[in-house]
């Protein structure tokens, strides 16, 4: 038997909504010429030694919300890599920032959370996908 709803679907679509402007403030909000568009994640990043820290903090923010969503682990665990990665890379001094203004971790993180959450057929690509394909493997040879 699934796990019982924990939030009414009005109070998740607000959820989701809220978390899907912070991700576009984040990692979207100031358009380039060219079209190229950058957040304040990359800017507050260029702060040197703190920067990192508190945009990882605010990035943080999203996984913790996907948890009280009830996403699964193994998508927290993805989303958490994410926030990591953009961490530790955004920690070198110039191609770390670079970095910064193109991987938009909190885009990624918040397609993870609306791809859990969405149709049933969608979710269970997701989780073959975070699965491997060892264990796709192993699955089809099992019995």
């Amino acid at each position: 038997m699934p796990a019982p709803d924990p939030q009414p679907p009005q109070r998740q679509a607000a959820v989701r909504a809220r978390l899907k402007r912070l991700a576009w403030l984040l990692d979207s909000s100031i358009p380039l010429p060219g079209g190229y568009r950058i957040g304040l994640d990359g800017l507050i990043g260029l702060v040197p030694g703190l920067g990192d820290v508190v945009a990882a903090l605010l990035s943080s923010y999203i996984v913790v919300e996907a948890a009280r969503l009830r996403v699964p682990a193994s998508v927290l665990l993805r989303m958490g890599l994410n926030v990591a990665l953009e961490l530790i890379i955004g920690a070198v001094p110039v191609a770390g920032d670079l970095f910064d203004f193109a991987f938009k971790a909190n885009e990624r993180n918040v397609r993870l959370l609306e791809a859990s959450l969405g149709p049933p057929e969608q979710v269970q690509a997701l989780r073959r996908r975070a699965a491997g394909p060892s264990r796709q493997r192993w699955q089809c040879r099992r019995w």
